[in-house]
């Protein structure tokens, strides 16, 4: 059985709202004048990368698809908006048989990005694609956001493993999103269940401190709980004493003990008196858990101490101070006319302070050295190099309104891996700076 195919109870039944009151207004002014039924391009990228970030991360894309196949206008949805007089009648009609007809091409999920690259392109009439803005960015923006904290996350954990158990720090739907985004960046759990049920995400957890507080002293805690979940559960030892806990861990569950948590206090030194102490006590395969507000710094300041294993939580799913990857969605080439043959015409919005954006359909590549690292960013509006023929980034995901690139989530968590690993190493670098590539513009 795959999770996924089952959904959630908090699953809605239409992402049709999920977008903003111009969108509909827009669509009835267009369906007036003769506009809605232009061939259009939209596309999404972001003008610049969090500052001090030297790569994105493409997440949320298997979330677009599914929004898009659930943009339905049913009856209720229709009744609210004639109630508040959102829309005419005539646009109401327009409404009820809406169905996304048109192609979407994208980087593929866990692809890395850079400023310019057209992360998504969607194309098909006006009416039809300028409806899906708000749900697409509203997803690109989040996930992406999270599995780029993630990444770097994942990048100054080595090997080591991340649980993320962020759900009581966000919004509740939020936190499955959340989730799945961190297990493309990298990380290998969740404490979520939802996550769990509705991903397949593998779930983890034993107690806090709450289930220590709960009973007259830690060596009952300790008993119960190991009574319960077997000698391989990981014993939370931070509550009182630290070395007396450590100490009773081991003599209630022997030096076959699992792990312990450290949830507090000078995590480098700590981890490393507990690293002793387990050793001493015979327990010198019983792995060593930290969590406390890390985040990729606090991870990389933890290199070198003996620690098995991070839960990363409230820094993960905020983005590590980048919440959002501002993201927009642009309107990038239209057809004169609404007759289908009618050719493409570049547009682009022309302004000052920076939010100017660059016309025409476009194609993206990487263009590599040698040794097959990535040297640049290539987009381009004309023919696609010769050169640059089998590099090029962007992948069919709707074909005349229908699926045709879903998949397992395991293959965007290894295409990140991969997509990463492919950069230039000061990709991995925590100190800020530019984007690690350039982008490069041709025509």
């Amino acid at each position: 059985m795959n999770p996924a195919d089952l959904g959630l109870p908090v699953d809605v039944p239409s992402t049709a709202l999920f977008t903003d009151h111009y969108e509909l207004t827009m669509l009835q002014a267009a369906l007036a004048n003769g506009t809605a039924e232009r061939r259009s391009v939209f596309e999404v990228f972001t003008r610049r990368l969090p500052e001090g970030r030297r790569y994105g991360v493409v997440a949320g894309t298997g979330r677009v698809l599914d929004a898009v196949e659930n943009f339905r206008f049913d009856g209720a949805v229709l009744e609210f908006l004639r109630e508040r007089a959102v829309v005419d009648m005539r646009t109401l009609d327009w409404l009820a048989s809406y169905r996304f007809s048109g192609d979407i091409w994208g980087y593929p999920e866990g692809e890395v990005y850079f400023p310019g690259s057209p992360i998504l392109r969607v194309e098909g009439s006006f009416a039809e694609c300028v409806l899906l803005e708000t749900v697409v960015l509203s997803i690109l923006n989040h996930d992406s956001a999270i599995a780029a904290a993630a990444s770097r996350m994942a990048s100054a954990a080595g090997d080591r493993p991340l649980i993320e158990m962020g759900a009581r720090r966000t919004h509740e739907l939020a936190a499955v999103a959340a989730s799945r985004a961190a297990y493309v960046g990298g990380f290998t759990s969740t404490s979520d269940l939802a996550a769990g049920f509705r991903y397949g995400i593998p779930t983890v957890g034993t107690s806090a401190h709450a289930f220590t507080l709960v009973h007259d002293n830690e060596r009952d805690a300790f008993t119960a709980q190991v009574a319960s979940l077997g000698s391989g559960t990981t014993l939370l030892v931070d509550t009182y004493d630290v070395a007396e806990a450590v100490r009773t861990a081991v003599e209630v569950a022997g030096t076959d003990l699992g792990a312990v948590r450290i949830d507090s206090g000078d995590l480098l030194l700590v981890a490393h008196r507990v690293r002793q102490q387990l050793d001493e006590l015979g327990a010198t395969g019983t792995r060593i858990v930290v969590t406390s507000d890390l985040d990729e710094y606090a991870i990389a300041s933890l290199a070198a101490a003996p620690v098995d294993a991070y839960g990363v939580g409230t820094q993960l799913v905020t983005g590590s101070g980048h919440p959002t990857c501002s993201m927009v969605y642009k309107l990038v080439a239209r057809a004169a006319s609404a007759d289908p043959k009618a050719p493409l015409v570049p547009v682009a919005k022309k302004s000052s302070g920076g939010k100017t954006s660059v016309g025409g359909r476009k194609w993206a590549a990487r263009r590599r050295d040698a040794e097959g690292v990535a040297e640049a960013e290539v987009v381009g509006t004309g023919p696609v190099p010769a050169a640059l023929a089998g590099s090029q980034l962007l992948v069919q995901l709707v074909k005349a309104g229908e699926v045709v690139a879903r998949e397992p989530l395991e293959a965007a968590r290894d295409r990140h891996r991969a997509a990463r690993a492919g950069l230039p190493l000061s990709a991995t670098q925590l100190s800020r700076g530019e984007a690690v590539i350039p982008t490069e513009a041709v025509s």
